[in-house]
């Protein structure tokens, strides 16, 4: 082999050699991927966590709010979109004197409470309620008590229902029953529980 022919050849590998150490240097050691290897676990983040921080890791930090289930399971029923139109209603405690966002805030508490709990014992009414617009119709309550009645006659009535109890980190004192979230179910289900309420 002539001189000319070989400097090519050992000026490639040359360049290949400095190629490789700088992809060495720039991104680190290669990983070779294997059925046998298992992937690399993240960490727990730290709990000391920066303001701009997404909600799902801050939520156990500074939650100003506490959920709690209410209503027997076993008696809901699962109405079909034969019984609509549908609707999901939200019983403020209009005795507690809330801020406009954190009545916001509490009745997002409460529909996602009911979502969940009709999404595992009336999927039905789930796929009715969504089907048809999703309605949600906020009314005032004036006492917490009545509160507590509503839910009994609507439990009887075999509709989910899901009361937000406050934590108490901001406006109002802990344990406070601030939303109690009702359905989703058809409207006709509401009669004699919820109608005599005024619309917020």
């Amino acid at each position: 082999m002539t001189l000319p022919a070989v400097m090519p050849t050992a000026a490639l590998l040359v360049a290949s050699f400095f190629t490789g150490v700088l992809s060495y240097a720039w991104f680190g050691p290669r990983q070779h991927s294997s059925s046998s290897q298992t992937q690399p676990q993240l960490s727990a983040p730290s709990r000391r966590l920066a303001p701009g921080q997404p909600l799902a890791i801050r939520e156990e930090v500074d939650s100003s709010d506490s959920e709690e289930e209410a209503g027997s399971v076993d008696q809901i029923r699962d109405w079909t979109i034969d019984d609509g139109p549908f609707k999901l209603v939200l019983v403020v405690n209009s005795e507690l004197k809330m801020g406009k966002g954190k009545v916001a805030a509490q009745c997002c508490h409460a529909t996602l409470g009911c979502y969940k709990t009709a999404r595992r014992h009336a999927p039905n009414c789930v796929k009715s309620w969504e089907y048809l617009a999703q309605a949600k119709i906020c009314v005032k309550c004036p006492e917490e008590s009545e509160m507590w009645q509503i839910r009994e006659k609507a439990e009887a009535a075999g509709l989910v229902t899901y009361m937000v109890a406050d934590a108490g980190r901001t406006q109002i004192p802990s344990g406070s029953r601030t939303v109690l979230g009702i359905g989703p179910a058809p409207e006709t289900a509401f009669l004699g529980i919820t109608d005599h309420l005024k619309l917020m």
